[in-house]
């Protein structure tokens, strides 16, 4: 979790924590033009799994929030490491900022990753 929430941080977004003691973190999307809901449908169209989040005094609705909670139990489960935490913080920027023409290539390195660290061997 140390190692997704440092990378999350180079790469330029904000925690609402300034990072994370535990498993999860809150990504604060204020500023970026994305709101939580968005960048949630655009991560689960490329096989990344995150929730919508309200952040502290949200300005917006429940039902959109902004902010993204990431949690790493499932990929540390499977073996990911620092390596590939560095990859999904890129992963996330890039479909915070490019998604359009990123997400065909961000889905095809995450099918890649999780062929690597499979859940069964």
């Amino acid at each position: 979790a140390q190692a997704l929430s440092n990378a999350l941080l180079r790469e330029g977004f904000r925690l609402v924590s300034g990072g994370t003691d535990n498993h999860l973190m809150l990504l604060d999307l204020r500023g970026t033009g994305m709101t939580g809901r968005e960048l949630e449908v655009n991560l689960d169209a490329v096989h990344i799994t995150a929730n919508k989040n309200a952040i502290p005094n949200d300005p917006q609705k429940p039902t959109i929030t902004s902010g993204v909670r990431f949690g790493t139990p499932a990929v540390t489960t499977r073996g990911f490491g620092a390596e590939e935490m560095q990859r999904i913080a890129d992963f996330i920027f890039r479909c915070a900022t490019d998604f359009e023409n990123s997400a065909p290539s961000i889905r095809e390195e995450v099918c890649a990753i999780c062929e690597r660290f499979p859940l069964y061997k």
